[in-house]
């Protein structure tokens, strides 16, 4: 775990935003990374709600895990029997997840395949502190290697927590400027991404798209990543937090489990954008419209 202040208790109510446009105080999050278990939901829901409640005694109010954790990334194994390796809202094998949160207080953003239908989707599932599920954002860009197995999701989504606004992204998603920018321009204050990034050039990707989206856009980024072996591939860890600014402040060790917690603090942020005028001078210059989103409150 990272250096951060005395843990505090998390704290239930709202903060609003200032009346600026940041939030009003600052937002205590873990990044997690744990070995997934192939294909057994119970045991990685179980182990999800164990990081939970680690995370909230270290006073995180909001915990973000890795693409797919709770089955593992296995395409091949969640398309052979969607039943048993996908899981759709009101699940009961999501309890234990939904009462760690409800008990500690604390939101969480957990990887999911998810069933819709007939078809299949890589998501993130939302849950407030209240142990209610919020909503799901599916997975935009798929990987090559994925649209044999699932269909992309068809809108961003952003939700919102004590006042800070977070943009939800899966894996190759980061990899697209645009994907990060739409959450900007839908006010976010931070990029959070569960992902799959193997050793090699998925390593070399991570280090480069997340600082840049940090800086792009004058936003936090954050990825959960996998450790261990997971569908066929070697990930590398590192789950990580980069400031407004695309400096590193904190990651993990690139294979054993480990909560990285960090303050995202609304002063940086506000400094920064006074320092890097990226989104007030691109609002200058162009009149697009924001992309199709959707947007929830967690609490």
């Amino acid at each position: 775990m990272s250096d951060t202040p005395a843990p505090t208790a998390p704290t239930a109510p709202n903060a609003p935003t200032a009346p600026d446009g940041y939030p009003g105080r600052p937002l205590r999050i873990a990044t997690v990374q744990a070995q997934a278990v192939a294909g057994d939901i119970p045991a990685n829901a179980a182990q999800a709600a164990g990081l939970i409640r680690e995370a909230a005694r270290a006073g995180a109010r909001l915990v973000l895990f890795a693409e797919k954790f709770l089955s593992g990334y296995e395409p091949e194994l969640i398309s052979a029997d969607p039943v048993r390796y996908a899981v759709q809202p009101g699940d009961p094998r999501l309890a234990p997840i939904a009462e760690a949160c409800r008990e500690t207080g604390t939101a969480a953003i957990v990887g999911a395949a998810v069933r819709d239908g007939a078809d299949l989707r890589v998501s993130a599932l939302a849950f407030g502190p209240d142990g209610g599920f919020v909503t799901r954002y599916d997975k935009q860009h798929l990987f090559k290697s994925e649209r044999e197995h699932y269909r992309p999701g068809t809108a961003g989504c952003t939700v919102e927590l004590d006042g800070w606004r977070l943009g939800l992204g899966v894996c190759y998603d980061s990899g697209f400027p645009e994907h990060a920018r739409a959450a900007a321009l839908d006010g976010c204050h931070a990029y959070l991404v569960g992902a799959l990034f193997s050793m090699g050039h998925g390593h070399h990707e991570s280090r480069t798209w997340f600082p840049a989206r940090a800086l792009d856009n004058t936003l936090y980024t954050v990825l959960a990543n996998h450790v261990g072996r997971t569908g066929g591939w070697h990930t590398c860890g590192g789950s990580a937090v980069w400031g407004p600014d695309g400096r590193l402040i904190a990651e993990a060790g690139e294979d054993r489990r480990e909560l990285v917690v960090v303050d995202l603090d609304p002063d940086v942020l506000r400094t920064t954008r006074e320092t890097e005028t990226l989104l007030a001078d691109l609002a200058l210059t162009t009149g697009r419209p924001p992309a199709p989103r959707t947007r929830f409150t967690l609490a």
